[in-house]
């Protein structure tokens, strides 16, 4: 990178000058996802390297503990288990797209540190790498989804393009999230492990492998304030040929406006200082 480069990247000359920069590194970030894909799925198959069965361990693991996980819930529940299972099962793989993508999201600039000082990419980049790594990461496991989907009859009932679009949400959520943990990690790196312990505790506090009982209480303050729910809701839901919480929607929608202005308010703000972080 040349001097003059340099300067264009860490210096200022007042905000309107900062988001003209922070909207052509999104702009040009949208423009290179073949390259942000390339990352994603580099990442992936260096991950797996030498192995026989490559991402499918993950999966092979994931429809062990939807066994274990759905048997356990019906029992303790007694709720049948052609209905436990499809709903434990859905819980859990898009629940690892939800969490997995906003805790590696931490290390999205840290990891491309080396990148970052010694190219112009955009740095939205490596969000979306991130992003589609993990949306990668999704197809693997959609053997899961699609057995449970044929296995119990949910052909029949489920919603498809209904549930397409509770993704295409998700992802937007998510992927604000992402930025917005990717900065503040960059900066300080306690962030990581904060994040982890909140998604920890956020899986026990969202319906992945219990089902919701009658919104009294707690309970409806736990399914109507959690985000996570109505992301998994807006997903899991049409797949099972039940309607999403009549909010559900407008929840996500609202979530993805004002989640991505503060995020990218605050990438316009602090990108010309992330590399120094790093």
């Amino acid at each position: 990178m040349d001097i003059a480069e340099h300067m264009l990247r860490t210096g200022s000359r007042g905000f309107q000058d900062d988001l003209a920069r922070a909207v052509d590194d999104l702009s040009r970030s949208v423009k290179g996802l073949g390259l942000s894909w390339s990352l994603a799925w580099h990442d992936v198959v260096s991950r797996y390297r030498g192995s026989i069965l490559g991402p499918f361990w993950i999966t092979l693991s994931m429809a062990v503990m939807v066994l274990g996980i759905g048997f356990l819930y019906a029992e303790l529940q007694n709720i049948p288990l052609a209905t436990t299972l499809p709903f434990v099962a859905l819980g859990i793989v898009f629940w690892g797209l939800i969490s997995q993508t906003v805790i590696e999201g931490c290390d999205s600039f840290v990891h491309a540190s080396g990148m970052l000082s010694q190219t112009s990419l955009p740095m939205l980049t490596f969000i979306w790498r991130t992003v589609l790594r993990n949306l990668a990461t999704l197809m693997h496991h959609l053997v899961i989804v699609v057995g449970v989907v044929a296995g119990f009859g949910l052909w029949r009932t489920m919603d498809l393009p209904l549930a397409l679009a509770g993704l295409a949400l998700v992802l937007a959520n998510v992927s604000w999230m992402c930025l917005l943990t990717a900065i503040i990690s960059a900066r300080f790196r306690d962030i990581p492990q904060i994040v982890m312990s909140i998604m920890q505790f956020s899986m026990f506090m969202t319906p992945v492998f219990w089902q919701p009982g009658e919104r009294v209480g707690l309970m409806d303050l736990v399914l109507t304030w959690n985000p996570f729910f109505h992301m998994l809701d807006a997903i899991r839901a049409p797949l099972m040929g039940v309607a999403p919480e009549a909010s559900t929607f407008s929840v996500l929608v609202v979530m993805a406006l004002s989640g991505w202005a503060v995020a990218f308010g605050l990438f316009t703000v602090t990108r010309r200082r992330i590399v120094h972080y790093l």
